[in-house]
């Protein structure tokens, strides 16, 4: 990936902006040492899908439905073996319970199998993980997507075809890229094409509705802003949750089922926004965001 910034000016330029930004924006964060990164919390127990929900389309939520989502030997895959008939545009998503703001996300995903007979194309090799998500309780059963932001994963279909990981797209939502909101519905990133069944490791930094970085094998692929609602995509939703030009502050994180079998470990999360009081029983060395009601003494 090195070799390739420093022959590709266009990606050399992109990937200086992305890590000047990153430290400057970041600066407290970016001279943590590893022993002051504390505060990682594994969101699945290794056993079973406790404290997720599951929505997919054609379904009410909390409806797993073919038993789509699923845990095994602390891999949770994204299957479709009992599903009948065709995919029947049966998009999927488990949801985190809890939302967050301000986070550091990780975790690392393939792809395997085969797609599901009827999935659409461009699902191929295709999933991904939404943030600032809609609570899925708000969705209705024909609602196709969340109003959310996602970090794309994809894996490259073509032997001397590019097709970068990393990238955002936006159901319901815009974000600002240099320095204005962007028409795509999705961005690619500054990433490698990454074939067959191959872990990846994904992380995205959120700052609320302010800053987001994706990260791809450790180095910064993708950046952009002030996420919020609006644009197209999202469909059959709840008039009332769509409020274009809202920004997006905090909500909820989910993986997503597309037609395509994929497996995801080691998902775990770092809460960014928390009490910044040194005195306080909770202090927390990571926060870089606020919250002085958080704090116990």
């Amino acid at each position: 990936m090195k070799s390739k910034l420093i022959f590709n000016p266009i990606l050399l330029v992109q990937g200086f902006i992305l890590l000047f930004s990153l430290c400057f924006v970041n600066k407290s964060f970016a001279q943590k040492t590893p022993e002051e990164m504390k505060g990682w919390k594994e969101m699945f127990n290794g056993k079973n899908l406790d404290g997720w929900t599951a929505k997919i389309h054609h379904y009410e939520t909390g409806d797993n439905y073919g038993h789509t989502f699923r845990m095994k030997d602390g891999i949770i895959e994204v299957r479709y073996d009992e599903y009948e008939g065709d995919f029947n545009d049966r998009f999927g998503h488990l949801y985190y319970d809890t939302p967050y703001s301000y986070f550091l996300l990780s975790m690392e995903y393939r792809f395997v199998g085969e797609v599901h007979p009827g999935t659409p194309s461009y699902a191929y090799k295709n999933s991904g993980v939404m943030f600032h998500s809609q609570d899925p309780r708000t969705m209705l059963k024909e609602q196709d997507w969340p109003i959310s932001v996602e970090m794309q994963f994809l894996a490259g279909l073509e032997e001397g075809k590019a097709r970068p990981t990393g990238n955002m797209c936006s159901p319901g939502t815009d974000v600002v890229f240099r320095e204005k909101i962007d028409p795509r519905h999705c961005i690619n990133s500054a990433s490698e094409t990454y074939f067959g069944d191959q872990w990846v490791k994904a992380e995205i930094i959120v700052l609320g509705d302010s800053l987001v970085t994706h990260f791809i094998n450790d180095f910064p692929v993708l950046q952009y802003t002030n996420p919020q609602i609006g644009g197209g995509v999202v469909n059959r939703y709840d008039p009332k949750m769509k409020i274009d030009g809202k920004l997006l502050s905090e909500g909820f994180i989910a993986l997503q089922s597309e037609g395509q079998p994929i497996d995801f470990k080691n998902v775990r999360i770092m809460n960014l926004k928390g009490c910044m009081d040194p005195e306080a029983k909770n202090f927390g060395p990571q926060f870089l965001k606020s919250d002085p009601e958080s704090c116990e003494y």
